[in-house]
C-alpha cells in the first residue's frame, strides 16, 4: 500500500476535470487511445471541455452516450498523458479500503477515503454498484472510486442515503468496447 498523499498525486494524474465553458460539471477518468470515461449525466453536450491536472483545456467529443448505465466515453486529442490503471474484475471486497478523487463543489483534486461497505444492487432486481462510505458531492461524479493502491475500481456515479455509489469497472469496460474502443 502506498502513502496516501501520494496516492492522490497519482489518481490526480488520472483524473480529468469536466466543464461545460467555464462550469465544472464533474470528473472524468483518462482512458488509452486519447478517450475520458465518464458519466453520462456529466457529458451533457457532443462537445464538452477538459482541464488536466497540468491545467491544460483540452476539447473532449462525445463518443458514446448510455444514460441508462450513467456513461459516456469522450476523444480527446493531445492528452499526452498516460491512463488510469485498472483493478482486476474481481479487486473489489467488502471492507477493502478506497478512495474517491474529484472536484467536489469546485475544489479540484480532492481525496476522500472509506471502505467497500457492500457490493450489489440497492434495490431487488436493481443494477450492481460498488457501495462505499466514501464522502462525494457534486464534481465527484465521473472521477475514479480507486483500491490502496490507485487501481480504478469503478467510476463515481451518485449516493443514496449515506453511500457513495460506483459503476463496477467491469460495466465500464463493456461500455467502452461497445464503443469501439479497447480496454487499458
Amino acid at each position: 500500500m502506498i502513502e496516501l498523499a501520494d496516492l492522490a498525486d497519482n489518481l490526480r494524474r488520472v483524473t480529468v476535470e469536466v466543464m461545460d465553458g467555464g462550469t465544472s460539471l464533474g470528473a472524468g477518468v483518462l482512458w488509452p487511445r486519447g478517450c475520458v470515461v465518464t458519466n453520462a449525466h456529466v457529458a451533457r453536450r457532443s462537445v464538452m471541455a477538459v482541464r488536466l491536472v497540468d491545467g491544460r483545456r483540452l476539447e473532449g467529443r462525445l463518443l458514446a452516450r448510455d444514460g441508462s448505465a450513467d456513461l459516456a466515453l469522450l476523444r480527446v486529442a493531445g492528452m499526452g498523458v498516460p491512463a488510469a490503471p485498472i483493478a482486476d474484475l474481481d479487486a473489489a471486497r467488502v471492507g477493502a479500503l478506497v478512495v474517491a478523487m474529484g472536484h467536489p463543489l469546485g475544489v479540484r483534486g480532492a481525496l476522500t477515503a472509506g471502505i467497500i461497505h457492500a457490493i450489489g444492487p440497492i434495490t431487488p432486481g436493481g443494477r450492481a454498484w460498488i457501495q462505499a462510505d466514501v464522502r462525494l458531492a457534486p464534481g465527484n461524479s465521473g472521477g475514479p472510486l480507486a483500491d490502496a493502491s490507485g487501481r480504478v475500481m469503478g467510476l463515481n456515479a451518485m449516493v443514496a442515503g449515506a453511500l457513495a455509489l460506483a459503476i463496477p469497472m467491469a460495466h465500464v469496460e463493456r461500455f467502452v468496447r461497445a464503443a469501439g474502443v479497447e480496454p487499458p
